[in-house]
């Protein structure tokens, strides 16, 4: 059993002092408010749920900082994904393992207690399948078991280089696969989340290049209840060749075409109509937002005022891992916003709101909607919590939506002291528990990768 005692606390019907959450199992049991701590329990002074981290390519996270040079004829999305299809192709099983166990603790260490992994990389450095078809979901697996994380797998079907069926190029053939065979790597993926403690299994579609709508209408078949998640309109030329494709922008046509509802996921939905927002927002579906990796690579940005205005329910990630920090993703979302429409506090619904309240309760929600996990503070729901450091400067003389203000505006990671994933310590001092091996491997792993 777990008791966390907290001054102050962010339950779903808002602050509170002098709170008690007690777990069994990793899952709250009872939460008491205005109590005294019991002999035994943890003391702390703010309390926060664990966010949601819905879009990870964890593999990536070692070529952060490596593509910030510009080339010869100028740079895009699409420059920068040919220096990751290099980078790929050096990865073996255990150096994946290391990047992921490190990419997972960084995590842990900004706050984002559940991960959703958009896992895409199936095959050896030659294209050839592993003996077993999940042998990387499993190492994935397993870096989550070594650090905590809450994990959501998401096994991709990747069959094709472009719209309509375009043939892959030789650095996609480690992500290529077809439905025969991408059935046994979901099967594979199935078993292995087995082995976590509340751990997700769901499916994804890289996007509408990467499989034709007959694969699609498979996919969705193949998911049945659970969830499912997919790449959209991220970049212009990927509007631009949907619409000399099909006639139609990528959003346009999977309204469409798929039975988009509450278990979907729209991952970057950057470039979209009124009408499309209006669309997604009556489905239900959680559009996943990376304003870290959509700022890196020049993306664009994605109209949230207006989604948000239409009741559109949104969820982070940190998709290619280039900074995990889960303020600092709400900071450059509500930011890019700021910028887009020359004022301040966009995203707080009304005068006298807090910006950053608005904002961690929106993605707090939509997380856990598209990663299947409940969320927050409240009977059976993980307990997955943050401490944040009273002490510290940025905190002095706040108290309740302003201690959120200034994590996520004047703070960051560097505020939070403790996390919990499921009831169990695994960030202390603001430092994961295995930090030192888990970085001692990387560099090792790194070693080898580029040298």
């Amino acid at each position: 059993m777990t008791s966390l005692w907290f001054e102050s606390a962010l339950l779903p019907q808002g602050w509170a002092s002098r709170v008690r959450i007690s777990s069994a199992g990793g899952r709250i049991e009872q939460i008491a408010v205005g109590s005294d701590p019991a002999d035994g329990d943890e003391r702390h002074a703010v309390g926060l749920p664990g966010l949601p981290n819905l879009h990870s390519h964890a593999f990536q996270r070692a070529l952060a900082g490596l593509t910030e040079r510009a080339g010869p004829t100028g740079d895009s999305f699409w420059t920068w994904r040919e220096l990751m299809y290099q980078f790929v192709d050096r990865l073996d099983p255990d150096e994946l393992e290391a990047i992921a166990s490190l990419a997972y603790a960084e995590m842990l260490e900004g706050g984002l207690t559940h991960v959703g992994e958009f896992h895409y990389l199936h095959h050896d450095r030659s294209g050839v399948p592993f003996a077993d078809p999940g042998e990387l979901a499993g190492r994935l697996v397993a870096a989550a078991k070594l650090t905590g994380i809450g994990l959501t797998l998401l096994p991709v079907l990747y069959a094709h280089g472009g719209f309509g069926g375009a043939a892959p190029s030789a650095r996609q053939q480690r992500f290529i696969t077809d439905p025969s065979r991408f059935e046994a790597i979901l099967e594979s993926c199935r078993r292995a989340v087995k082995a976590l403690s509340g751990g997700v299994a769901g499916i994804a579609a890289h996007s509408l290049r990467a499989v034709t709508p007959e694969e699609l209408t498979w996919l969705v078949q193949a998911a049945g209840d659970n969830l499912v998640h997919i790449h959209i309109a991220e970049q212009i030329k990927e509007v631009e060749d949907c619409k000399a494709w099909s006639g139609q922008r990528p959003v346009e046509w999977l309204l469409e075409h798929s039975p988009v509802g509450e278990r979907w996921c729209l991952v970057h939905a950057t470039h979209v109509t009124q009408t499309e927002l209006e669309g997604i927002a009556a489905t239900g579906a959680v559009i996943g937002l990376c304003p870290i990796t959509e700022a890196n690579l020049g993306d664009g940005i994605f109209p949230a005022r207006a989604f948000l205005e239409r009741a559109g329910r949104i969820g982070i990630g940190s998709d290619s891992n280039v900074l995990l920090d889960g303020a600092e993703e709400l900071r450059t979302l509500e930011y890019s916003q700021r910028l887009a429409h020359r004022a301040r506090n966009v995203l707080a619904p009304k005068p006298g709101s807090s910006t950053g309240r608005s904002l961690f309760d929106a993605v707090l929600a939509g997380g856990a909607q598209a990663l299947g996990c409940a969320s927050g503070f409240a009977p059976g729901a993980c307990l997955d919590a943050i401490s944040l450091d009273r002490h510290h400067p940025s905190l002095a003389g706040r108290r309740e939506d302003e201690l959120l203000d200034s994590w996520i505006f004047a703070g960051g990671r560097g505020l939070i002291d403790c996390v919990w994933r499921a009831g169990e310590k695994v960030v202390a001092g603001g430092c994961h528990r295995r930090r030192e091996p888990i970085v001692q491997r990387y560099r090792q792993v790194l070693k080898r990768v580029l040298g």
